[in-house]
């Protein structure tokens, strides 16, 4: 305290000083007085550190913080099982339109869903990804969101590029790798993308598109575009090195993002209280210095009001949210999963028949007398007659040529690749009884 009081008889000599015509000594008495004021700010916070890597506070009381003692993060929701507000006051007030469309998407990507796994087990395609019970996480978040936003999926967002108009022949194109194919049959099946819905194209590995998706949205920023980047991830992909180097890059740059985590129980057959010991995934945001919330996942309608707040945040505040949907995995992993091995079928069922995104939904329309028994049925006849007809003409469709393996590489295709082309498509007509040429377009 010594230091200081000499420090205010310094401040009122120099006043006083000041006062006379001294060169330079007013330039002098502001530099000096303005390092006074740093000491005096420090003085007046005594109780208050200011090192560089945390601001907090003093205590004589030595007491470790355990992860029991803070407070869980809530679920946010809209709609209870009925289909019922529970607060009329978060009522999203959508239109019926938009309602509907939200109801007809996601049985329409469950009724995919049930088609293209059967396809898969009977051999027609190699692999496949269900999206059962996860359907209000995509309607819910791709309703509140601009279509010029920009998306980075993992690989069970296919409600949310419906939802943008992407149609069905183009899923199934894709996951049969025909001609029809935008990727042109380069990729897995159920690995879309579509650059005219801002879809960008999935990647198997895990968690890679996080930190992507984060410099995406700095470029956003940097070029002050009027939009977002929405990053969706499951709760196994947070375990992955990735999310945490996106989480951390994405607040010290302030970067427009919404991380949006579906945490729907397992990482293929990991459970989460094998994956994590802390609060989900909503307290790491907060540990990052990110603006967090936990929702109903199976409520489609605090999903929309969710990622609604979430967009103006991230667009007029230039800074990345997290969001945990909380939601359940009612499908195997993937088909390549017997999820019967690692959990049981009672919990499958109980998920299934007594907390379905999808009924949920059906509730409130049937309360709102916007749906009943009668639309149910002829809508759900008319969504199967659909489904089936594309897969039968997908099914039909050729495959792309051989020869488009080369393509798309060089914008001018060199001399020793084209050579590849010809002495490929030389050897396949040479031996064409030893490849299925009949399923593929004619090499060109």
């Amino acid at each position: 305290m010594a230091a200081f009081r000499t420090v205010s008889s310094v401040r009122g000599v120099l006043r006083a000083c000041s006062e006379t015509s001294f060169p330079r000594l007013d330039e002098f008495t502001r530099k000096l007085s303005c390092t006074i004021g740093r000491f005096q700010l420090a003085e007046g916070e005594s109780d208050t550190a200011q090192f560089p890597g945390a601001k907090s506070g003093y205590t004589s009381n030595l007491k470790f913080m355990r992860p029991d003692g803070f407070q869980r993060f809530p679920i946010y929701q809209v709609l209870n099982k009925q289909g019922e507000l529970i607060d009329p006051s978060q009522d999203p007030k959508l239109d019926d339109d938009v309602i509907l469309k939200m109801y007809k998407i996601m049985t329409t990507t469950s009724h995919m869903d049930t088609i293209m796994y059967e396809s898969q087990r009977h051999g027609l395609i190699s692999f496949y990804m269900t999206n059962f019970g996860e359907e209000g996480t995509h309607v819910g978040s791709a309703a509140a969101l601009d279509p010029k936003d920009l998306i980075w999926g993992q690989y069970r967002e296919a409600g949310v590029l419906m939802w943008r108009g992407f149609p069905l022949d183009k899923f199934m194109a894709q996951c049969y790798g025909n001609d029809a194919d935008l990727g042109r049959g380069r990729q897995m099946p159920v690995h879309y993308g579509c650059r005219d819905l801002n879809f960008v194209t999935i990647s198997s590995t895990l968690a890679t598109q996080m930190p992507q998706a984060v410099g995406s949205a700095y470029a956003i920023k940097r070029t002050g575009q009027d939009r977002c980047v929405v990053c969706y991830f499951g709760d196994g992909a947070a375990s992955e090195g990735d999310s945490h180097a996106g989480f951390n890059f994405s607040a010290t740059l302030d970067v427009p993002i919404i991380f949006f985590c579906r945490n729907n129980g397992y990482a293929i057959s990991t459970p989460t209280h094998e994956q994590y010991r802390g609060d989900g995934i909503a307290s790491r945001g907060a540990g990052y210095g990110i603006v967090t919330v936990r929702v109903d996942g199976n409520d489609a309608f605090a999903v929309y009001n969710a990622v609604k707040e979430a967009r103006r945040i991230a667009v007029k505040e230039s800074r990345p949210v997290l969001i945990e949907a909380m939601t359940y995995r009612i499908g195997h992993h993937s088909t390549s999963d017997d999820s019967s091995a690692y959990r049981s079928v009672d919990e499958v069922h109980h998920w299934d028949k007594q907390d379905n995104p999808i009924r949920r939904l059906r509730n409130y329309m049937m309360n709102r007398k916007l749906w009943d028994k009668e639309k149910e049925e002829a809508w759900m006849e008319e969504v199967r007659a659909t489904v089936l007809k594309t897969f039968n003409k997908s099914e039909r469709t050729l495959r792309p040529s051989p020869s488009t393996i080369f393509e798309d590489v060089y914008d001018e295709m060199p001399d020793r690749l084209y050579g590849q082309m010809r002495e490929m498509e030389q050897h396949v007509g040479r031996y064409k009884d030893n490849y299925p040429v009949k399923r593929y377009k004619k090499i060109k």
